[in-house]
This record gives structure tokens, sequence and C-alpha cells, in this order.
């Protein structure tokens, strides 16, 4: 964030030094304003030698000239007071922040992000055993190979290891047989970028169980499985870190968003149609929604319209500043401008809870483990309330419930039947319920011996329910 902060604060410096600055301070004062458009750019657009023009634009499409003589009124003013002014009138934001919402002047290439992104960029190869008729005699079998071709993000680096997050339907195959020992691929396998390898066929070599014999080359790296969850399609791969730096020893785990919004860019990073990890770029096109896709499977996605293609399967989706907002997962086949990936909160929520469980010391308790609170909710009232001052808006819905389970957490907390949801505390911090899916992605963090409680609205009044604290019993696995 500091490195951030320092280039804007140089560029600006370029860019908007002395008189200039004075003519930011004045076009500012609407860019907070709840009643008033705010400040989306400043284009210089001319010069008659003593005097600069610039053109302030506006998120209402309107724009404002301003005529400027060098060497005069403002020379004082620097990017700083324009910021510190700023948040006194309208409340603290970081200086990234303020540039990017209010100050941005035709940013220019982000390639230099992009680059950097790439160090966490892997592709994905799952192979499984699965029987194949021959053809001849009639009814006769063979033993072959089928592979999982996607993408992957390095997530995390331990001392030891090295984490990669894909899809889950990359690495499973309801079609492997017996042989291959569960539907997650035998043999998993990964490429740094700019190291991409492709396995080849050994001809007339099988292994000890007649199967064929593929040869990934010196630059793969063997992975396993870790944990996986199919409601999420998510799944996590570890891989030897000496192995990962034998490579390639500049490899960095992906930075992580804290969220998105609607509008922003949406870089995607993968393995395009097998060919090698390739860039492609777009934007948010809707925060969160339900789809059910081909494989049966229902979701909630974030929709892009980032070209992503087959191959792209668990690759990274990134904002401008090259944090991870969420992993590709799917796209319409019909429209290439809508495609989908898994929300940014859901893969934290979900891998964090994998690994968790993976390193607990309880063999029994693998996987994405989660409790039952025994409420089921509806969602009325959705509207945008958008916050001029911020520059972005927000859906917000009322969450009641519908139903509560007997002998429940939730009815054990005292929750009731009708109670509007507003608040769920974790070991003393309050999350608001904005979505109904806050719910769902507030679970994934719950872990044995968090004290949790909701607050309720019932009649009007504000409740607070009383605590219960979680115990392993409370878990099950997500399948």
């Amino acid at each position: 964030m500091q490195n951030n902060q320092t280039k804007g604060r140089k560029l600006w410096r370029g860019l908007l030094c002395g008189l200039l600055a004075a003519v930011l301070c004045a076009a500012l004062l609407l860019a907070g304003c709840s009643s008033g458009p705010y400040v989306t750019g400043i284009v210089y657009t001319g010069s008659d030698g003593s005097q600069s023009v610039y053109t302030v634009q506006y998120s209402d499409g309107s724009t404002t000239s301003f005529t400027v003589e060098n060497g005069k009124d403002g020379a004082d003013l620097d990017i700083e007071e324009v910021y510190a002014s700023y948040c006194e009138r309208y409340g603290d934001i970081e200086f990234s922040e303020f540039l990017e919402k209010y100050l941005s002047v035709n940013a220019g290439d982000n390639s230099a992000v992009i680059q950097k992104t790439l160090q966490s960029a892997v592709t994905v190869y799952a192979e499984f055993c699965v029987t194949q008729s021959s053809g001849w005699p009639f009814g006769s079998t063979l033993k072959g190979l089928s592979q999982s071709i996607g993408s992957g993000v390095i997530y995390a680096i331990d001392d030891d290891s090295v984490y990669i997050v894909t899809n889950y339907h990359v690495v499973y195959n309801a079609s492997a047989n017996s042989d291959n020992g569960s539907n997650i691929g035998r043999k998993l396998v990964c490429y740094l970028y700019g190291s991409e390898g492709e396995p080849q066929q050994q001809y007339n070599q099988t292994d000890d169980l007649g199967y064929p014999v593929l040869d990934y080359g010196a630059q793969a790296i063997t992975c396993e499985f870790v944990g996986g969850t199919s409601s999420n399609d998510l799944a996590v791969l570890r891989a030897d870190k000496a192995d990962v730096l034998a490579v390639n020893d500049s490899i960095e785990a992906a930075s992580v968003a804290d969220g998105y919004t609607v509008g922003q860019t949406a870089i995607a990073i993968g393995n395009t149609e097998a060919e090698g990890i390739s860039v492609t770029r777009g934007i948010v096109s809707v925060e969160r929604e339900s789809i059910t896709f081909s494989s049966g499977n229902t979701q909630d996605v974030l929709r892009i319209d980032t070209a992503i293609y087959s191959g792209n399967s668990g690759g990274g989706l990134f904002d401008l500043e090259g944090r991870l907002i969420g992993i590709t997962n799917g796209g319409n086949q019909e429209d290439q401008n809508i495609n989908y990936a898994i929300p940014i909160q859901v893969v934290r929520g979900s891998v964090d809870n994998i690994l968790f469980h993976a390193s607990d010391g309880d063999d029994l308790t693998n996987g994405l483990l989660t409790p039952t609170l025994g409420v089921s909710v509806i969602s009325q009232n959705a509207r945008y309330v958008y916050d001029a001052a911020a520059g972005a808006g927000k859906i917000y819905e009322d969450v009641s419930v519908a139903q509560v389970t007997s002998r429940s957490i939730a009815a054990g907390l005292g929750v009731q039947a009708g109670d509007m949801l507003r608040a769920f505390t974790v070991n003393g911090r309050t999350y608001e319920i904005a979505r109904s899916y806050d719910i769902g992605d507030l679970r994934l963090t719950l872990r044995p011996g968090d004290v949790i409680s909701f607050t309720v609205e019932r009649d009007g009044e504000q409740i607070v329910t009383d605590t219960y604290t979680l115990t392993s019993d409370d878990f099950s696995v997500l399948s």
C-alpha cells in the first residue's frame, strides 16, 4: 500500500504541480457532496504560452474548464493539502483510494501490476485412470488416462509448502475408475508462468497397473490434494517449496483484496485453451448472483465481461492493484461477455477453512467444515444505496428469519421466526448482515471455540441474543 501511495504522490506532483493544485482544491469541493457529481478526471487541454487550460470531468458526464496563469495563484498548494482538505470535509480515506476515486487522470497501462501478478499464476494438470472402449473386439475395454487442464493461483507460502488454489472441477472426475483410488486426480501437476510445459506420452510404456505413462518434464511441479469443496468449486493443492523454488525462486503468493465493486476493472489470468497463461481484461458486471451450471451445481458467483475460455478454470481474477478478487470458474457459451468467478469472500473463507482443518492435528476433520446454525432466511425489500462521498454504492436487503430448527444453535440463541437479522457477532467483532449471502460467507470463517451471537430486530426493537460457544460437534463437511 505504501508503494502505491508513494507512486501516486510522485505522479500527481508531476501532473498537478503549482497552480493546477489550486484548481483541484476548488474542483474537489463537489467531490464528496451528496447533492452533486464528483470529479472523475482532470485533463490538460491546451496552453497559449502564458495560460494553461484544464478540463475537469464529473461523474454525470459534465465538464468544467479552468484557465490558469502559470507562476501565480496557488503556487504553494500541493496534492497532500488537497487530500487533507478533502478528509476534513468528508472523512478519512486512504490516499490511494482518494486518487483512484476522484483524481484519476488517464492512468495509462497497468502492465507493471500484471507483470507482478504473473508471479502467482500457474497451470494445473490432473490425471485420472479411466476405462475406455476398444471398439474391437465388440465389448472389450482398455485402460486409459484422462486429463483435466486448468489454471491456479499461488495463495500462500510457508516455510516448507506452497499452497495453490484452483477449481474443484479441475481436479475432480466423476468417471474415474476404481484404480484411480478416488475421484481426485491420481497425479496433480502444476507449471509456473514462464515455465509452462506439456506432458508427453511415453509410447509402449505402462505403469504397474497397466495404464499409459506420461512424462511431464523437468519443470513440472508435483502437487498433492489438501482439500476441496464441490459446493464452492474450490480446491487447495500443496507443493514442496523446495521444488517450486528450484524452478523459479521469485514466485510470490497473490495479494488478496477485501472486496470489489461493480464497474471496477477485472483482469483474468489463466491457461486459456490450455495454450499457456494469458491475460484478459474487463469489468465486474454483477456483484453477486446465484447460477446453476451445466453440471447441476448452483453457486453464488460474481459476473464479469472479461473474456475467459476453456482452461481458464481456477485462474485468478485481479483488480487494478493486482489484488485477487475472485477465481474464474465458468461462462455462458452463447455469450462471451457473460462469465463468472467465485467471489473473494467465498475464496478466502473456503481456502482458509480448508488450510485450518488440514493442519489442526485431527485427521477426522479434513476438508471444508461449517456449523449448522439451524436458521433459514428470506430476503425482501432489496434496494441500491449510493454514497456520493465514497463514489460507490451497495445493495441492501431485509434478511428475515423464515424458520428456526428446534434444538438448533439459532434456537438456543433465542432467534425467532419473523426476526430481522441485522448483525452477526463472532468473538466480539460484529458484522453487518446486509445481504442473505453474508451469513453463508461468515459461516466459512467459523472455528470450534468461537463465541457467536445475533443482533435481530423484533417488533421495531434491536435485540442482541444470547451467546454460544461452538464445539467441534457442531461442524460438518461441506461437500
